[in-house]
C-alpha cells in the first residue's frame, strides 16, 4: 500500500485499531498507524494533512 490507497489503509485501520476513535486521533498517531500497518511500503515523509485526512474520513465511513 501507498500513501494514495486511502480506502485500503482505512480497512486496515479498522480490522487493526477496531478500539480507536478515528475522530478523535491526532495526526501524528495516525501517521504512526499507517506506518506500522503490514503491507505497506511508501516513504513515511512522502504523507502530509490532506493525505492524513483523507485517509481519516476514510476510516471514519468505514467505522
Amino acid at each position: 500500500m501507498k500513501w494514495i490507497d486511502t480506502l485500503d489503509i482505512a480497512i486496515e485501520l479498522v480490522d487493526k485499531h477496531p478500539d480507536v476513535d478515528p475522530k478523535t486521533i491526532n495526526f501524528v498517531d495516525l501517521h504512526r498507524y499507517v506506518c506500522e500497518l503490514e503491507g505497506f511500503d511508501d516513504e513515511p515523509n512522502r504523507s502530509g494533512e490532506k493525505i492524513l485526512e483523507a485517509i481519516q474520513m476514510a476510516w471514519i465511513e468505514e467505522m
